[in-house]
């Protein structure tokens, strides 16, 4: 098995070293990526036709909106794959045992019938099991970063129409930083501040803005997703429309990126049973 899969490494690898050889030289201008008519288009037409200045957001958000409205709801099923696909239910105990581990000196002690010591405790972390390494250095300076984090996700996704970014990226970012969350310190730690409850809804919600805001635009007279006609609801003109259109479709791309990010990281870490992450 071993010497076939290394036979077809080499085939495969073969393979794109011969077709490398018909690609276009390097920033080769006559190139058909840079030859072709309706890159020309986005070039010199994005601002006039869309009056978004970052032409990525433009062809994502208007000229392709439909794709990028499915490639959301491929996401979307990505997370309900696993949900339906890795999801087990256990009967859980009424009073689980909570695990306090010592910060000075790293001793575990086992709660019994659900009592809890107090969150303000500064001399015992809460922590999953007693096989569950906690690293006060790590888990503090991690904590410390993710306010961060998140703060510049917000501003990906609040800015990816003017900028480079959008909803995919800020989605990403923020996603990341409650698995920065999760591994520094725990999976109860995330799962408390975001059920799984809030993780659906959230995950549907991106959807149904995205969604939302086409059918919008065909209740106002326009085309499914034409940004423009929301002017009278929002009472602005066709141009700040068009912007904050497209914010509330990258925001809902964020919703969903974020929500299946977390979603999924939870269910392969506890293998299915949302209660021990690694």
């Amino acid at each position: 098995m071993k010497i076939l899969a290394i036979a077809l490494c080499l085939l495969l690898g073969g393979a794109l070293v011969f077709v490398v050889g018909d690609f276009p030289d390097w920033g080769d201008p006559m190139s058909p990526p840079n030859d072709y008519r309706l890159s020309k288009h986005f070039i010199e037409n994005t601002m006039e036709e869309t009056s978004v200045p970052n032409i990525v957001t433009a062809v994502l958000a208007d000229y392709r909106g439909f794709d990028t409205m499915f490639e959301t709801a491929v996401i979307f099923t990505a997370a309900l794959a696993c949900f339906f696909l890795l999801r087990t239910w256990g009967r859980r105990p009424s009073k689980p045992d909570n695990v306090y581990m010592h910060l000075l000196t790293g001793v575990h002690v086992r709660l019994k019938h659900g009592k809890t010591l107090s969150p303000q405790s500064r001399t015992f972390a809460r922590v999953e099991s007693e096989i569950l390494r906690y690293d006060l250095v790590t888990s503090t300076v991690c904590r410390l970063m993710i306010p961060f984090i998140q703060l510049f996700a917000l501003y990906v996704v609040a800015h990816g129409h003017h900028s480079p970014g959008g909803g995919f990226q800020g989605g990403v970012i923020l996603g990341a930083s409650f698995l920065l969350l999760a591994i520094s310190h725990d999976l109860r730690t995330l799962r408390e501040r975001f059920p799984e409850v809030k993780l659906m809804y959230l995950l549907i919600a991106g959807i149904v803005l995205y969604s939302g805001v086409g059918f919008a635009c065909m209740i106002y007279g326009g085309n499914f997703l034409e940004y423009e006609a929301l002017g009278p609801l929002m009472g602005v003109t066709p141009v700040m429309a068009h912007s904050l259109g497209i914010l509330f479709v990258e925001i809902g791309v964020a919703m969903t990126v974020m929500a299946t990010m977390i979603l999924i990281y939870n269910y392969i870490s506890s293998l299915g049973t949302y209660e021990r992450g690694l």
